[in-house]
């Protein structure tokens, strides 16, 4: 069974009278309620706000009024995304009891459209992580095998949209965090082009690499939700907006395609199943007409570690913020302003957020900063150019998502460097703020999903996402999960 748009299924029945937008929104309400115990998707529900939003939409059918494509679907977003009077806690802690007064743009611009906001969903604390484990409210499960991971550290949305209990979900992207979480769960992962998405009310993790996307069930739903949040924004300076739309693009037509595969992208795959797929997919490209273009890109093995020192020295300023004085989470006993800094923001952070605080310190730190920040920097400049030729010969590369499927929960406390490592083939792409998607190619011998990546150059969004269409609607790669609505 090839996967369909959702969006565009429940938008027919809704505009045809067949399906009243609070049944839709009332059955997804009822599957979170069956689901979400196992999978720990949701950390906020907000079934009032999803039924009063769906009986405004119920108003304007009956009325005869045209609805939007994406009016009175049950979405969800990720928990640190702001939504105004909803709390957004970043599942820190520290961020306890926190209500934003603004809503982020791109979810202003859905809640425009009277999207259905189900709930905030489930993620590593302050967007760090690979596996969804650090969370202040506990672990999410992958919706394939519970006992595994759904990624990290959108795997909430991730799961929530594999398991049919949102048909689409907002994620964030750092280092990997929408497209390593759709390959693990069996999802398309959709991480934009630097800028063509407003980060205005995304909490920051490291602002030069973080962009908004849609984690979605089929390519064309991410299309569409991609179309309808990248505008530009006098809000966010280096938002620029898309350049043009995608939807209406999705020809499935890829003959001629020049395929790009570097060598190195493969080097570290662990799993023969993973490379298996992908050579069974890079085939499959080539029986559609696509042209496959070996090149080396040698750059690639410091992507890593630049990454982890620029991410973690980004991290390093936007957390100062966090300190009990101005809102969230304080100590309860302390000697001084001092004592309650310290005290707050060692009982408020979990592990994983002060280690990556501390090793962002000390890159920034005098006498370390020549010899870690700025050598990561111009490194950086050396990786956006490396990627700047390569689409010279090609014009699209395709990589390994993750060189694994989904390990099992508590891996994460047992290997810290090994689910670093899991970033490997993703990181690259956030250092030169291109676009690449994550689609389904196959699973293990345990059915967990192989996820497959297509990176474009800058603001051709429309070219990976009509590759991945093409893909998808021609290869038997779509990896069913009998949850949720059904």
């Amino acid at each position: 069974m090839k996967p369909v748009s959702k969006i565009k299924r429940l938008h027919a029945q809704m505009t045809a009278g067949e399906l009243s937008c609070r049944e839709l929104t009332q059955r997804y309400i009822d599957a979170i309620g069956r689901e979400n115990g196992e999978l720990n998707a949701y950390v906020l529900q907000t079934a009032q706000t999803a039924l009063d939003t769906a009986d405004a939409v119920d108003a304007k059918l009956r009325a005869g009024q045209p609805i939007s494509m994406l009016e009175g679907i049950p979405m969800t977003l990720k928990d640190n995304i702001s939504t105004d009077g909803i709390a957004t806690t970043c599942c820190s802690k520290i961020l306890q009891g926190y209500t934003p007064i603004y809503d982020a743009t791109v979810w202003q611009t859905l809640k425009h459209e009277n999207a259905v906001l189900l709930g905030k969903t489930n993620m590593d604390e302050f967007a760090m992580g690979s596996s969804c484990e650090t969370s202040f409210y506990g672990a999410a499960g992958n919706p394939h095998h519970p006992d595994h991971v759904p990624g990290g550290s959108s795997g909430g949305v991730a799961a929530a949209v594999a398991a049919n209990i949102a048909v689409y979900g907002l994620g964030s992207d750092t280092g990997g965090s929408i497209r390593q979480p759709a390959s693990f769960c069996g999802v398309v992962g959709l991480k934009p082009t630097y800028g063509a998405v407003s980060r205005y009310g995304l909490i920051a993790y490291a602002s030069s690499l973080d962009q908004i996307g849609p984690i979605t069930a089929s390519v064309e739903d991410a299309a569409l939700v991609f179309d309808a949040i990248s505008g530009k924004d006098e809000m966010d300076s280096t938002c620029t907006g898309a350049r043009e739309t995608t939807a209406d693009q999705l020809t499935g037509e890829i003959r001629g395609l020049k395929i790009g595969v570097a060598k190195e992208y493969f080097d570290g795959i662990r799993q023969p199943t993973v490379k298996d797929a992908l050579q069974k997919a890079l085939q499959h490209f080539q029986s559609l007409g696509a042209q496959i273009v070996p090149f080396d890109l040698p750059i690639l093995k410091y992507a890593l570690p630049v990454y982890y020192i620029l991410a973690c020295a980004e991290a390093s300023s936007n957390l100062g913020r966090y300190d009990g004085i101005r809102y969230g989470y304080r100590t309860a006993h302390y000697n001084g302003t001092h004592d309650m800094i310290c005290k707050t923001r060692s009982e408020g952070f979990g592990a994983e957020v002060q280690r990556r605080i501390l090793l962002g310190t000390y890159v920034l730190s005098s006498g370390y900063y020549d010899a870690y920040y700025k050598k990561a920097q111009n490194l950086r400049g050396t990786i956006v150019g490396a990627f700047h030729n390569a689409f010279t010969g090609c014009d699209v590369i395709l990589a390994p998502t993750v060189p694994m499927t989904a390990f099992e929960k508590g891996f994460t406390a047992q290997d810290a460097v090994e689910t670093y490592l899991t970033d490997i083939c993703t990181v690259p792409v956030n250092i030169a703020g291109l676009p690449a998607v994550s689609i389904p190619c196959g699973a293990d011998e345990n059915g967990l999903p192989i996820g497959m990546q297509l990176i474009g150059n800058s603001f051709c969004e429309a070219v990976i996402l009509n590759a991945a269409y093409s893909y998808e609607q021609t290869a038997d790669a779509f990896i069913a999960c009998d949850r949720g609505v059904r």
